[in-house]
């Protein structure tokens, strides 16, 4: 009498089947991003005029260009405080990006924004940070980094941002805040004039000079966490005077 063995199939453990959909999925997001980056980069401008951009943003508001080398102190107070990993990323960073999720939420800044965002969403959104301006702004950053160099971008961001008090770009603001051309800017002065990019008005340091203190105290912190001073130093930069035109 034949006897009949049965083949059975062995299980899969659970711990495969979720792999294999981990997988599946982060596949699935990679081709889905690749498809709506496509799309977008389609759908945004290209940046070949940004230079061009800056200038005029320049002459609108009687704002002066930085001169072929941007100020040691002040690149290094602004990349410190704004965009710390600004030589290593191709427009986004991916762990400020981590953070994005809240800054769409709330239509705050978190911390994720590279300069190279920052500058397009002057250049080209009108400094919109609602979702959508947010959204073209990454797939700007991209063409931006692939257009420019750092050098470039350096000086196109100094040029057009606003440090407030009616100062657009780095030199109006150097010489209305302190008389001085960017390059000759002490370590104080350059951490208080760095530190109103974030937020002009409120950290004005004619208007509000213990906002603008505190804030040039964050700045500082960040130029000891990055290693460009030690405490000691930082320390003793924060007690020194400003000298400030009188406004």
């Amino acid at each position: 009498m034949e006897t009949t063995t049965r083949q059975r199939s062995t299980p899969v453990p659970r711990t495969a089947r979720w792999g294999r959909r981990a997988r599946r999925l982060v596949v699935g997001l990679a081709v889905l991003a690749a498809l709506l980056l496509g799309t977008a980069w389609t759908a945004t401008p290209g940046v070949g005029d940004a230079r061009s951009r800056v200038d005029a943003r320049l002459a609108a508001h009687a704002g002066t260009p930085v001169e072929a080398e941007v100020p040691p102190r002040i690149a290094a107070a602004l990349l410190a405080t704004e965009d710390s990993h600004f030589a290593d990323h191709i427009g986004i960073d991916w762990r400020g990006a981590l953070r994005a999720p809240l800054g769409l939420v709330s239509g705050r800044d978190h911390g994720g924004s590279t300069l190279h965002q920052q500058l397009a969403r002057l250049l080209y959104e009108d400094g919109a940070t609602d979702p959508m301006a947010k959204a073209r702004a990454v797939v700007l950053a991209v063409k931006i980094d692939r257009g420019w160099s750092n050098l470039d971008i350096l000086r196109m961001y100094l040029d057009a941002a606003y440090f407030g008090h009616g100062f657009y770009g780095v030199g109006a603001a150097a010489e209305g805040y302190f008389g001085r051309t960017p390059a000759e800017l002490d370590w104080a002065q350059a951490t208080v004039l760095v530190g109103l990019v974030q937020a002009p008005s409120a950290y004005d340091p004619l208007l509000h000079p213990e906002l603008a203190r505190s804030r040039q105290g964050h700045v500082l912190n960040r130029l000891v966490a990055v290693g460009t001073l030690d405490r000691a130093d930082a320390d003793a930069i924060g007690r020194e005077p400003w000298r400030l035109v009188e406004g």
